[in-house]
C-alpha cells in the first residue's frame, strides 16, 4: 500500500462502481437531511408553479454527495442534466457552446465552480440573472457584441473551496447549502446499501466497523468496502463481519479512528521533530515528504475535526489527543519547565 490510501481515493477518477452506487432519488439518499428537505421543498414548489428551479450552490469536502445530489435534483425535476467543470470552460465561447445546447428547465451542473476563469465568470452573471449571453466577437475597431437569449435553466454549482467563490457569483445562487461529514450510523446504512448493490455479504457489525473508519465520507466508505470485500474473498469466507473488516483495514494501515499511515506520520513529525508546534505546514510537509497542498486538503481537515491538531496564527499545534494517539508523553506546561 502507498503512503496514503485516502489521498488516492479522494483524488482518483471515479470508477464505474461510483456511478452505479449513486442513489437515483431522494428516498435512497441517506444523510444531509436538512439539505435534502430544503431541495425537495424547492423542487415541489417549482413543479406546482410549473416554473424553473432556483440556482443551487453545493459546497463541502470531496466525496460527500454533491454530484449525486445534482443528478437527483435533475431526476426529481424531470429535466436533463448537463455536466461540466470549472477548469473545462476556458473561454466565453466554451460557455456559449454549453448554454446554447440547454433546453428550458434543464440543469447545468458545474463542478469545482470556484475554478472558473474570472472572464468566463463575468459572462455567467447575465446568464444566471437575465438568461442572456452577451458575447464580444473580434477585438479592436472590428469588435462587436452579440446578445443570445437563453431558455430559463437552473445552475447547480459544486465547490470544495467555498471561500474562493467571488461574492457576486455566490449572491446569484438562490439556495446555498454546505454538506457536512456523515455520522457513523449514516455511513453504515450507505455501506449496507452499497453491499447489496455489489452482491456483498455483510453483517451489521462489519458495516459499522467500516463506517467508523471512513472519515465521515461516503466515497471513502464505498472504497473501503470494496477493499474489505477483496480481503474477505481471498482470506475469509466471503462474508464481511467486524473481525474481517478489522483485519482488512489493518492491512492497509487504517486504525480504529480512521487515521492512515500518513496521518500518523504527520502527528509524529509535529510532536517529535517540532515539539508539538507551533509549526508551519510547509515544514511539516518537508518532514513527512509530502506536498503541502495535499496535507492541507486531504489530511489536515480530518485531523482538526477529530481534535488531533489545531490551527493558530503561529502555525499548527498538536493537541493532547495527538500525544495519546501515538503514545508520547504530554509536554509539561511552560511554568513547570524551570
Amino acid at each position: 500500500m502507498s503512503d496514503s490510501f485516502f489521498e488516492q481515493t479522494s483524488s482518483a477518477p471515479e470508477s464505474p462502481y461510483d456511478v452505479s452506487l449513486r442513489p437515483p432519488e431522494f428516498s435512497e439518499f441517506h444523510g444531509q437531511e436538512k439539505i435534502k428537505e430544503r431541495i425537495m421543498l424547492m423542487v415541489e414548489a417549482a413543479r406546482q408553479r410549473d416554473d424553473v428551479l432556483e440556482h443551487v450552490l453545493l459546497s463541502g469536502p470531496p466525496g460527500l454527495g454533491k454530484t449525486t445530489l445534482a443528478n437527483i435534483i435533475a431526476g426529481a425535476a424531470g429535466t436533463q442534466l448537463h455536466t461540466t467543470s470549472g477548469p473545462q470552460i476556458e473561454k466565453a465561447g466554451d460557455l456559449a457552446g454549453v448554454l446554447t445546447n440547454i433546453q428550458k428547465g434543464d440543469i447545468l451542473f458545474i463542478d469545482e465552480i470556484h475554478r472558473l476563469h474570472p472572464a468566463v465568470e463575468e459572462y455567467l452573471y447575465p446568464a444566471m440573472e437575465d438568461f442572456r449571453l452577451d458575447i464580444i466577437i473580434d477585438s479592436g475597431p472590428s469588435a462587436r457584441s452579440i446578445q443570445l437569449n437563453l431558455p430559463k435553466f437552473t445552475l447547480v454549482g459544486a465547490t470544495t473551496r467555498a471561500g474562493m467563490l467571488t461574492a457576486p457569483l455566490r449572491s446569484r445562487f438562490g439556495l446555498v447549502n454546505r454538506l457536512d461529514y456523515y455520522s457513523s450510523d449514516e455511513l453504515a446504512v450507505i455501506i449496507t446499501r452499497s453491499a447489496g448493490l455489489l452482491n456483498i455479504s455483510i453483517k451489521p457489525d462489519g458495516a459499522t466497523e467500516i463506517a467508523s473508519r471512513s472519515r465521515g465520507t461516503p466515497r471513502i466508505a464505498n472504497n473501503l468496502l470494496r477493499w474489505v470485500r477483496d480481503f474477505a474473498q481471498v482470506r475469509g469466507n466471503g462474508v464481511i463481519d467486524a473481525d474481517t473488516a478489522h483485519q482488512a483495514l489493518a492491512m492497509i494501515e487504517i486504525d480504529n479512528d480512521g487515521l492512515d499511515e500518513m496521518d500518523v506520520r504527520i502527528l509524529e513529525a509535529m510532536i517529535y521533530k517540532f515539539n508539538g508546534g507551533p509549526v508551519g505546514l510547509s515544514s511539516v510537509a518537508v518532514a513527512v515528504g509530502e506536498d503541502a497542498s495535499t496535507l492541507e486538503e486531504v489530511h489536515e481537515p480530518f485531523l482538526i475535526m477529530q481534535g488531533f491538531v489545531k490551527r493558530t496564527p503561529r502555525g499548527r499545534v498538536a493537541l493532547p489527543a495527538a500525544y495519546t494517539k501515538i503514545g508520547a508523553p504530554l509536554p509539561k506546561p511552560e511554568n513547570e519547565l524551570f
